[in-house]
C-alpha cells in the first residue's frame, strides 16, 4: 500500500510539474475555440436609393426539452403550448404531445419554429418556460442572415444572390453575386469562446479578437418605376401568348446604364418568375433584328444604296439549291430601304450575297469591327458567347452568307444585339451596358462607375442618317405599323426566327418560333433604347415580332412618356417684350422729369399712374374711376401741384 502510495503521488507530480503544460493546453484547446464573426453583407441599392436587396436575421427555435427541472416542465408546460398556438395556428394539443415525446426520448432540440423576425423572436422569447432561459427552460435558438429582395420577383434574377456551401464553393447569380466578392462581402473577424456545457459557449474577452469589417453598399443603374414597367409589361404578353420564357432591356441611350431587366420563365404550373438571366446568358439566333447590322454593312462598304432596286421575286428564291422564303405572295422589285422596311429575307440575302459572295471576309471584317464577334465584358458573369462563322468553320457553307443576311447560322444575346442598337440611337458610338453607379461605405463614395466607350464610332453619319430614317419608317409603315402613335415616336425592328427547327420535319408539326422587337424612343432625341425577346409563343394566338413582342416595347414607352413631366424650355432669360420695354422707357421718362409739376398720364397704365402720383415729392391724393389704362386726368398737365392735392383719374 505504501509502495502503492509513493506511485500515486509520483504520478500526480508528474502530471502536474513535468506534463502540466502539455495538458493544460490540451484542456484549453477542447475548451476554447476561434469563432467567425460574420460581417454584414453590403446593401444592393437602385439608382434613386430604393432598396433591391438587404441582409435581415432570421431564428429557428427549438426546445431542450431534457434540460428543465420536472418542477418547471409540468408547471408552463401548457401555457407555452397555448401561446405556440396562437401564434403557429396549429392546436396546442398537438404541440404539447410533440414534445412530451422528445422529453421521453431525449431529445434535446426539437426544432419548433422556422425564419422567425426580430419581433417575433423577442415574442416567443418571453413565452412560458422559454423566458426562464436555455438552462432552465430549455429554449434554444440559431440566428442566421437571409439575403431579401424588398421588390420581391421583380428583377430578383438580375438583383440575384452569392450563396456559399460548406466546401467553400460559391454560386455567383447577377449584380448580387458579381459584386459579392469584391463589395458586398465584408472581412469576418475572429474571436475566442469557451465551453461551458450543453453546446452552449460564451465569448471571451481578448486583446486578439477581430472585429468584423462590414460590406460596402453598392448603388445600381436600375430604376424602380421603369423596372415595375418593363417587368409587367412582360408578364402580360408571356401569359396572352402562352409563351416559354422571355426578357426585356431597358436601357439609357447616353450613358449605356441598365434602367431595368426583366427575365421570366414558365415553371410546370405555368406561372412565370425569374427563372434564368436570359438577357445576358442565352446566346440565339437574332433572326430579322439582324438584318440592321447587314444592310449598315452593305451602306458603308458603299456597295448599295437605299434606293437600289432589289428582285424579291415572288416571295420565294432559290440560292444555292436551298430556297429562301418571304411572308406573304412576296413583294417583286423594291428598294433596299424598302426590303428593310418589309423585312424582306429575300432582299437582304440578295444584298448580302450579290456583293459579298466573292469575298465574305470583308463583310466579317465589318461584324468584327462593330465587336459583334465578342462579349460586351459586362459584370454580371455567365454572359453568352456570340457565335459570327467564317469560312473554314464547321457551320461555314456557301449558304452561310444569305442565312446570315436575315439573322440565322450566327447567335447574339439580347443584350449585344441591345448594346448595337443603342449605338445608332447614339449617333455611332458604342458602349458597354453598366449595372453599376457606384460602390459606397454610408454616405461616402468608395468608387464611382462611368461609362466605357468600346467603339467610338460604328459608321459614318450618312449611313446612320439613312438607317434612322428606315428604323422610323418601319414603325410608321413597315411591319411595326400597327405599333405607331401620334402621340409619341418609336423606332425599331421587328423580328421572328425560327428555333429548335434541326429537324424540319418535326418543326412543321410542332412550329416553334422567336419574337423580338429591339429599337429606341422618342426616334428624333433618342433618350432610352429597348428590346424585348419572347421564345417560343404559342402559334395558336400569334408568333410575329409586331404582334408579340412589339406591344410590350410600345407600352414601355407609352408608360414612360406618361410619367415623364413635360418641361417648357426657356430659351432666353434675356429676351425682351418691345411693349413692356416701351411702357417702362415712359414711366422712367416721366418719373426723372416731373417732380412736383402734373405729367401727362393719358394712356399709361392705371397701376402704373398711381405709382407714380404716389412717388413723386409733393404728398397728393390719388382717386381712381374704372381700371385699364387712363383717359383723363382732373389736373392738366404743367400745372404745379399743392401738398394734400386730390387727383382724380378716370381708366377705361
Amino acid at each position: 500500500m505504501f509502495v502503492f502510495a509513493l506511485a500515486v503521488v509520483f504520478k500526480l507530480c508528474t502530471i502536474q510539474f513535468i506534463d502540466g503544460d502539455k495538458y493544460r493546453a490540451m484542456a484549453q484547446k477542447r475548451s476554447i475555440k476561434p469563432f467567425d464573426i460574420p460581417a454584414n453583407r453590403g446593401n444592393v441599392y437602385s439608382a434613386d436609393g430604393s432598396l433591391l436587396a438587404t441582409s435581415i436575421p432570421k431564428y429557428n427555435i427549438a426546445i431542450d426539452a431534457v434540460t428543465s427541472s420536472e418542477k418547471n416542465f409540468k408547471k408552463y408546460i401548457k401555457p407555452l403550448c397555448d401561446s405556440l398556438a396562437v401564434f403557429t395556428g396549429k392546436s396546442s394539443g398537438s404541440i404539447e404531445q410533440k414534445i412530451k415525446k422528445a422529453r421521453n426520448t431525449k431529445d434535446q432540440y426539437l426544432l419548433l419554429l422556422k425564419n422567425l423576425s426580430y419581433s417575433e423572436f423577442i415574442r416567443v422569447r418571453n413565452f412560458p418556460l422559454f423566458e426562464l432561459g436555455s438552462i432552465r427552460g430549455g429554449f434554444v435558438y440559431d440566428q442566421i442572415t437571409k439575403r431579401e429582395h424588398p421588390m420581391g420577383g421583380i428583377a430578383e434574377r438580375s438583383i440575384g444572390y452569392e450563396r456559399i456551401d460548406e466546401n467553400g464553393y460559391a454560386t455567383r447569380v447577377g449584380i448580387d453575386g458579381a459584386f459579392g466578392k469584391d463589395y458586398l462581402r465584408g472581412e469576418n473577424g475572429r474571436r475566442l469562446k469557451q465551453r461551458i456545457g450543453k453546446g452552449e459557449w460564451k465569448p471571451l474577452r481578448d486583446a486578439n479578437e477581430i472585429e468584423p469589417k462590414n460590406g460596402l453598399d453598392i448603388y445600381t443603374t436600375i430604376d424602380v418605376n421603369i423596372q415595375d414597367i418593363a417587368h409587367h409589361s412582360l408578364l402580360g404578353q408571356l401569359e396572352k401568348y402562352e409563351a416559354e420564357h422571355g426578357c426585356v432591356v431597358v436601357m439609357d441611350v447616353k450613358t449605356g446604364e441598365v434602367k431595368a431587366i426583366s427575365n421570366l420563365g414558365r415553371n410546370k404550373n405555368g406561372t412565370y418568375y425569374e427563372r434564368l438571366n436570359y438577357a445576358v446568358g442565352e446566346s440565339h439566333e437574332p433572326g430579322s433584328t439582324f438584318k440592321v447590322m447587314a444592310m449598315m454593312a452593305a451602306l458603308e462598304d458603299k456597295v448599295i444604296d437605299t434606293s437600289t432596286v432589289v428582285d424579291t421575286k415572288n416571295g420565294r428564291k432559290m440560292f444555292y439549291g436551298r430556297p429562301i422564303n418571304d411572308s406573304g405572295a412576296g413583294h417583286g422589285k423594291i428598294s433596299a430601304a424598302k426590303a428593310l422596311e418589309v423585312s424582306s429575307n429575300i432582299g437582304l440575302a440578295t444584298i448580302i450575297d450579290d456583293n459579298y459572295k466573292n469575298n465574305p471576309e470583308k463583310f466579317l471584317k465589318r461584324l468584327r469591327a462593330w465587336r459583334l464577334d465578342k462579349t460586351l465584358g459586362v459584370s454580371i458573369i455567365g454572359e453568352g458567347e456570340p457565335v459570327i462563322p467564317k469560312p473554314g468553320d464547321k457551320i461555314w457553307s456557301r449558304n452561310a452568307l444569305p442565312s446570315m443576311a436575315y439573322g440565322y447560322n450566327m447567335q447574339l444575346t439580347p443584350l449585344q444585339t441591345l448594346a448595337f442598337y443603342n449605338a445608332i440611337a447614339n449617333n455611332g458610338q458604342l458602349i458597354k451596358p453598366r449595372f453599376l453607379r457606384a460602390v459606397k461605405e454610408f454616405d461616402r463614395e468608395e468608387e464611382v462607375f462611368d461609362k466605357e466607350v468600346l467603339v467610338n464610332k460604328i459608321c459614318s453619319d450618312n449611313t446612320l442618317a439613312k438607317i434612322k430614317d428606315i428604323l422610323k419608317n418601319i414603325v410608321i409603315r413597315g411591319t411595326g405599323e400597327r405599333l405607331y402613335s401620334e402621340t409619341f415616336s418609336m423606332a425599331g425592328k421587328t423580328g421572328t426566327a425560327r428555333t429548335d427547327y434541326a429537324n424540319y420535319e418535326e418543326w412543321r408539326k410542332d412550329r416553334k418560333y422567336v419574337s423580338s422587337f429591339a429599337g429606341y424612343f422618342p426616334a428624333e432625341n433618342p433618350k432610352y433604347s429597348c428590346i424585348v425577346v419572347i421564345h417560343k409563343p404559342s402559334t395558336k394566338v400569334g408568333y410575329y415580332g409586331a404582334d408579340v413582342s412589339g406591344p410590350v416595347f410600345k407600352r414601355i414607352a407609352q408608360k414612360i412618356y406618361t410619367d415623364t413631366p413635360l418641361i417648357d424650355e426657356i430659351q432666353s432669360v434675356d429676351y425682351k417684350n418691345p411693349e413692356v420695354v416701351q411702357d417702362f422707357e415712359k414711366f422712367n421718362s416721366v418719373s426723372n422729369t416731373y417732380k412736383t409739376i402734373m405729367p401727362d398720364l393719358i394712356g399709361m397704365p392705371a397701376m402704373d399712374a398711381i405709382a407714380f402720383l404716389e412717388n413723386m415729392e409733393v404728398n397728393v391724393k390719388v382717386k381712381l374711376n374704372g381700371s385699364g389704362v387712363i383717359k383723363s386726368q382732373s389736373i392738366a398737365k404743367n400745372i404745379k401741384l399743392k401738398s394734400n392735392q386730390t387727383i382724380v383719374l378716370e381708366a377705361s
